[in-house]
């Protein structure tokens, strides 16, 4: 089984989809079909930023929950 993507891998592709429309190396025929995959890219990143950002919140709010057991002691 294929492990899912991982961030760096998402937004590498999706550099390189940017990087092919911006110098108008995709056809036509094929623009539709590379902005759909870009949308999922980008979905990916998202979920993995959001999932980060929750992941370093809880870690934070240990921390406090721990300074402020310490300072109560």
């Amino acid at each position: 089984m294929k492990e899912p993507m991982n961030y760096t891998e998402a937004f590498e592709e999706l550099q390189q989809i940017v990087k092919e429309i911006e110098q108008g190396e995709i056809s036509v025929d094929l623009l539709s079909e590379k902005v759909k995959r870009a949308a999922v890219l980008i979905g990916i990143c998202k979920k993995k930023l959001r999932a980060t950002e929750l992941d370093v919140h809880n870690i934070l709010s240990e921390i406090d929950r721990e300074d402020s057991e310490q300072v109560q002691q």
